[in-house]
Order: C-alpha cells, then structure tokens, then sequence
C-alpha cells in the first residue's frame, strides 16, 4: 500500500491520466464526428439547391416548348411537379434497397 507521503502524487496522475484518456476517448471522436456531420449537411444542402435549380429549369424548358396559354403553363407545372416526384421516389428507391 502507498504512503501518506505518496497519496498527492498518486492523486494527480490519477487526474492526468483520467484527463487524457477521456480528452482522446471522447473529445477527439467527438470533433471528428461534428466535423463529418457538418460535410454532409453541406453537401445536402447543395444537392438540395441543385435539384430545385434542375427542377426551376425543367420548368423553364416547359414553359419555352409549349405554346403560351394559361392552360399551357398549368400543364407546364403538372410536369415539373410530376417530374420532381419521379425523381424523389428514384432517390427515397435507390436509399431504401441500399439500406438493406
């Protein structure tokens, strides 16, 4: 058993080690996980921006090709929104059978 004498020094490098562990046990992991999640919500939100400029363009297209009347730019809109769905469901597909 340690002296009275050594019981200080046990005491601190007891608190040393306990510190150091926890600093490369959690701290580390921890800014690399934040350091991760903050790639992918950045390259989310730019998938995100890329398909509404694709569906903006789509759109665009639509209202180009076909003739001017109000009707027209409603059907314009009716192929965006299907068009939009169609590559949402292709993308919620292609997650679903990757996951499992």
């Amino acid at each position: 058993m340690a002296d009275m004498k050594e019981l200080p020094q046990l005491i601190r490098d007891l608190v040393d080690m306990s510190r150091d562990y926890l600093r490369q046990e959690v701290i580390e992991p921890m800014k690399n996980l934040g350091r991760h999640a903050g790639m992918g919500l950045g390259g989310a939100i730019l998938f995100s921006l890329g398909g509404f400029l694709a569906l903006l363009g789509v759109y665009s297209l639509m209202k180009m090709v076909l003739p001017e009347s109000a009707w027209y730019v409603v059907l314009a809109r009716l192929i965006t929104a299907v068009v939009g769905a169609a590559s949402a469901g292709l993308v919620a597909w292609r997650i679903s059978s990757d996951s499992v």
